[in-house]
């Protein structure tokens, strides 16, 4: 399961999508689909368009906003699937709001044939219900699709004992654990979509999704980014 945020879809911009920053995640996840044969998911946020808290502290009622933010979401689904495509990749939009038109409504047993059949599976529209965050969504298809990981992919090399922009001897954290995330108050993902991972046992891998290669070097089982699990994953990787 791979997570990508909305705000790295801008790139260098201030808003919307940047079409080279879409076609080199679009060639990420070629690299492991098409080369290594991996079964790939992905989750994307919406914050590059719309962020349901921010318009929501802007005056607007905070469920209208989060329908409003999963709407952009769809947005980047639909751009991010037209890319997959572009590159020769047999890919499926399901979205959590009916829009029939658009895309296909998410269902388990059809995102994990998909799946099987080598086919990219991305999942929009969040949860389909308000408060809740694409992190958790990420959390919570990861554990319904049975994932292997989630890769949570940001614009930083993995978790920091510091904001590494702020404070440039902050240290990257190789490994945590889920308990360490939470107790130390890391920005990881919300606490909902952590503890979601942990109570299924789900390894979150942050790592820097601009790097090149970088979602496959992580598959291969290279040393980049942070490893978040309960303790018993550092030696598998």
């Amino acid at each position: 399961m791979v997570k990508l945020s909305g705000e790295a879809l801008m790139g260098g911009s201030q808003y919307g999508i940047d079409a080279a920053t879409l076609g080199f995640m679009a060639k990420q996840v070629e690299q492991v689909v098409a080369h290594h044969h991996v079964e790939v998911a992905i989750v994307v946020g919406g914050g590059n368009i719309v962020r349901g808290l921010e318009v929501s502290n802007q005056g607007v009622d905070r469920v209208t906003g989060d329908y409003m933010g999963m709407l952009a979401t769809m947005i980047n689904a639909l751009a991010l699937r037209d890319a997959l495509e572009r590159r020769g990749l047999d890919c499926r939009v399901q979205t959590a709001i009916e829009m029939h038109q658009v895309a296909e409504p998410y269902i388990r047993g059809r995102a994990i044939r998909h799946l099987e059949k080598g086919r990219v599976v991305i999942m929009g529209a969040g949860t389909g219900n308000p408060f809740f965050t694409t992190d958790t969504t990420a959390a919570l298809r990861a554990a319904e699709i049975g994932a292997e990981v989630v890769l949570k992919a940001t614009k930083v090399d993995g978790i920091y004992t510091a904001d590494p922009h702020k404070h440039p001897d902050a240290e990257r954290l190789p490994h945590l654990t889920y308990l360490e995330v939470l107790n130390r108050g890391l920005e990881v993902m919300d606490n909902t979509a952590l503890t979601l991972c942990m109570d299924n046992r789900t390894p979150i891998v942050v790592f820097d999704l601009m790097a090149e290669r970088s979602i496959e070097r992580v598959i291969l089982g290279e040393d980049i980014g942070t490893l978040v699990d309960d303790g018993g994953f550092t030696e598998s990787r």
